[in-house]
């Protein structure tokens, strides 16, 4: 493989944390909203729709906060340089239509960073429900099936969701460090850790921009600019070796995967929450994994689970190395990530 900075010590920072202790202690990643916070966004959504715009547009300036900017600040700090997990609990979303809820949940997006493109169809709002697909086939993006995700990451700095309803029956969302599963590895396979730091084919999905392959190669550990940045989907990685001209993975590769899979899932590594209704998730994708456990719906259409998305590109964030560059289109700090094709056109569907 190619010859590529490898970090050969123990990385301790915030982003470092083991997922028994963040269980043990939700008070270093739940914050909960009171009365005041609450209607600080209020105020600013009712000002945002009597301009007119589409949910798409929204801006810091035109999503005026009181105060509660002040926190979104130290939640952009607390994002990039500390544990990289947060969750805002207590709106009371059922008061709420689906524009409101939606321009809140832009809104404060706004005050982090610009909003990316998550789909060739540009949408910047995603809908994550059971659409139906077929989550073998190799385009489907998992997401919109109700089977168990597995722990990646997404295409953008931040990933967010707002939970509208809850499954009937599971959905658990999970977490875990990528940083915790690097210093893992490094005390007991060093030898199979080295091996993803090399360039591994993901697939696209259908979704490629125009005069790419079906599929990039970014090494799931990047060490760049004293940053370790993970970038991983197992099972995109696994339906890529299935087009012409990628490079096949070894038997050691398929191990080095299957260990770094194995880590994800360890229950002392990695911790879960049950998003309620109202609750507002932030998670880093440069430092670590999400997934979702397989959910049981309700019969009824209605009352099914549905939860918004934005993927957020944020200001200040570190360096990205120039492999990235094959899925974010950019790696400008601010203005990089999300799915971009000839075809698309960014707007915020709110169905």
């Amino acid at each position: 493989m190619t010859d590529i900075p490898v970090p050969t010590a123990r990385i301790e920072t915030p982003a470092a944390w083991i997922g028994k202790d963040m269980a043990a202690h939700p008070e270093r990643w739940l914050k909960v909203l009171n009365a005041d916070e609450i209607l600080d966004f209020e105020q600013a959504a009712n000002h945002y729709l009597t301009l007119g715009k589409d949910v798409g547009e929204i801006t810091a300036q035109d999503f005026p906060l009181k105060n509660f900017d002040q926190h979104l600040a130290q939640l952009r700090d607390k994002l990039i340089n500390g544990n990289g997990v947060e969750v805002i609990r207590g709106l009371p979303i059922e008061n709420y239509s689906q524009e409101t809820a939606a321009t809140i949940f832009c809104g404060i997006g706004s005050h982090l960073g610009s909003a990316r493109s998550q789909n060739s169809e540009g949408h910047i709002l995603g809908h994550v429900r059971d659409t139906g697909a077929n989550a073998n086939d190799p385009t489907t993006r998992i997401y919109q099936t109700s089977e168990r995700q597995t722990f990646h990451t997404d295409s953008a700095d931040v990933v967010s969701l707002m939970c509208i309803r809850e499954a009937q029956k599971g959905g658990k969302s999970l977490l875990v460090s990528a940083v915790s599963i690097y210093n893992k590895m490094l005390e007991l396979r060093p030898d199979l850790l080295k091996l993803l730091f090399d360039p591994i084919a993901t697939d696209r999905r259908g979704e490629i921009p125009e005069g790419e392959k079906p599929y990039f190669e970014i090494p799931p550990f990047n060490w760049h600019e004293g940053h370790l940045t993970v970038f991983y989907q197992r099972q995109y990685i696994d339906s890529a070796q299935r087009f012409e001209g990628v490079l096949k993975l070894t038997d050691k590769h398929v191990e080095a995967l299957d260990m770094f899979d194995q880590l994800t899932n360890d229950p002392d590594l990695n911790f879960g929450m049950q998003l309620q209704p109202g609750d507002i998730q932030f998670v880093y994708n440069h430092s670590q994994l999400h997934d979702r456990t397989g959910f049981v719906d309700w019969p009824e259409p209605e009352n099914r689970r549905h939860l918004f998305r934005l993927w957020l590109s944020i200001k200040g964030d570190r360096p990205l190395p120039e492999c990235f560059k094959k899925r974010y289109e950019s790696i400008e700090i601010g203005n990089r990530g999300g799915i971009i094709t000839e075809q698309t056109k960014l707007h915020a569907p709110l169905d």
